[in-house]
């Protein structure tokens, strides 16, 4: 995943700006950036040259913020097509499975097809071809045998659990960024209240 280059703010005084550089905290496994939770504000506006203003600061956390919905709602998409696809892989495995135990046991399967809206016919599948033809879309399907099927279809089902799992880590990973960078957002708003406050009196 690319990461923005830079998130620019700017106030009639201020000349400074603040890269992604200075509020993240390096990377997880799949290069999403962590948020920087910033303990000092007065200290960590005070190390840019002006000092950050209230501005500056809220605008940066607020675009990075917006950033990490983005990657939220992408990561939830796909996380939801994964969890459609694995039964659908499993599904097709135990049928495969099924056929092969048919075959080995030189018996054949009677099944139904659909014909038509609530319509359905019988049908005798011979099991002893040992064949099967996968869909694997874009119009294309392949003949395996029983046993490529099975692997191939393995595969599909390892990786696509590995990706699921790595999405799970990764959209809970962006949630924890997303109330840091809103606890960041809120104790600058804070601490610039408590400012105005102590020169006000």
């Amino acid at each position: 995943m690319s990461n923005p280059s830079v998130i620019e703010a700017s106030h009639q005084e201020d000349v400074a700006n603040i890269s992604v550089e200075h509020i993240i905290d390096g990377k997880n496994e799949r290069d999403i950036p962590a948020t920087r939770f910033i303990e000092d504000i007065e200290m960590f506006s005070s190390s840019f040259n002006p000092p950050a203003s209230v501005q500056l600061l809220i605008g940066a956390f607020s675009d990075l913020f917006g950033k990490f919905k983005q990657i939220e709602a992408q990561l939830s998409e796909k996380k939801m097509s994964f969890e459609e696809k694995i039964p659908d892989i499993e599904k097709s495995l135990r049928l495969i499975e099924h056929l092969k135990d048919k075959k080995d046991a030189e018996e054949s399967v009677i099944t139904r097809y659909p014909l038509a809206d609530t319509v359905y016919a019988k049908a005798e599948v011979d099991c002893a071809q040992g064949v099967v033809n996968l869909w694997l879309g874009a119009n294309v399907m392949v003949e395996y045998s029983y046993e490529e099927a099975l692997e191939f279809l393995g595969s599909k089902e390892k990786s696509a659990k590995k990706q699921l799992k790595e999405m799970t880590e990764d959209l809970a990973f962006v949630r924890n960024q997303i109330i840091t960078c809103e606890v960041n957002i809120s104790r600058v708003y804070n601490w610039d209240v408590r400012k105005r406050r102590i020169a006000g009196q």
